[in-house]
């Protein structure tokens, strides 16, 4: 199976993607590019005219807000297979975010002319992107929420949840450094590793250099002010 092929099979894992059949995902393919980035080489930038739609194939993806002072605000983590950056296929305008290849990574991405031009041979694909927006749009809303209304060591509370797949894996600390953290819940790294050192001192976290293990997962839950509820 050739590269093409590959690509195309990659994408129909893609929701608004899965309804075309694989002739009219290689249509897709062919009419973007496949591009590669090292780990911490920037995808695109903030502000600058469109860099059209992105799918992550392999890799990792952090997408940023960049404050006044240089600060680094990372609002999502992109996993394969996704797509990222596809409000700017859909208006032409310049990007929202700053996007950075967290590890080594294979990306297809379409510009925003050639984009238009399969909205008209496939429409039923505006369909797809409108259900994606709304789910962007709604973890948009959680994340204002988290920032309003939830203090530092509650943030961190819920990343770890997160992070550890609800208390069932061991967190890493090479993936997540306390500054990758701190982005993550827009904080800044003293305060997320005061945060830890309470959430050790009282016995439901464990943490090394290595890694941070989850020791009490009804608890943790408690100091992230979320309901237990939600993680059943």
């Amino acid at each position: 199976m050739d590269e093409l092929h590959r690509l195309a099979e990659s994408l129909r894992s893609v929701r608004h993607f899965q309804h075309l059949s694989l002739i009219e995902i290689i249509s897709v393919v062919s009419a973007g590019q496949v591009r590669r980035f090292l780990a911490d080489e920037t995808i695109f930038y903030e502000g600058q005219p469109s860099a059209g739609m992105h799918v992550l194939i392999s890799g990792l993806v952090h997408l940023c807000k960049i404050g006044p002072q240089g600060q680094v605000n990372i609002i999502k983590v992109v996993h394969p297979v996704s797509m990222f950056n596809e409000v700017t296929v859909l208006d032409g305008s310049e990007n929202p975010v700053c996007a950075q290849a967290a590890q080594d990574s294979t990306i297809w991405q379409i510009s925003y002319e050639p984009f238009q031009k399969l909205l008209l041979r496939h429409p039923e694909i505006s369909v797809g992107l409108l259900k994606v927006l709304a789910t962007r749009n709604r973890q948009l809303i959680a994340h204002y929420a988290d920032l309003s209304f939830r203090p530092v060591q509650a943030r961190v509370a819920k990343l770890l949840l997160e992070l550890s797949d609800n208390g069932q894996v061991n967190i890493p600390r090479y993936e997540h450094s306390i500054s990758q953290m701190a982005a993550r819940i827009a904080s800044v790294p003293e305060a997320v590793s005061r945060s830890l050192g309470e959430l050790a001192r009282r016995g439901l976290i464990f943490s090394t250099r290595t890694e941070i293990r989850v020791l009490n997962v009804n608890a943790l839950r408690e100091a992230a002010q979320m309901d237990a509820l939600l993680f059943e």
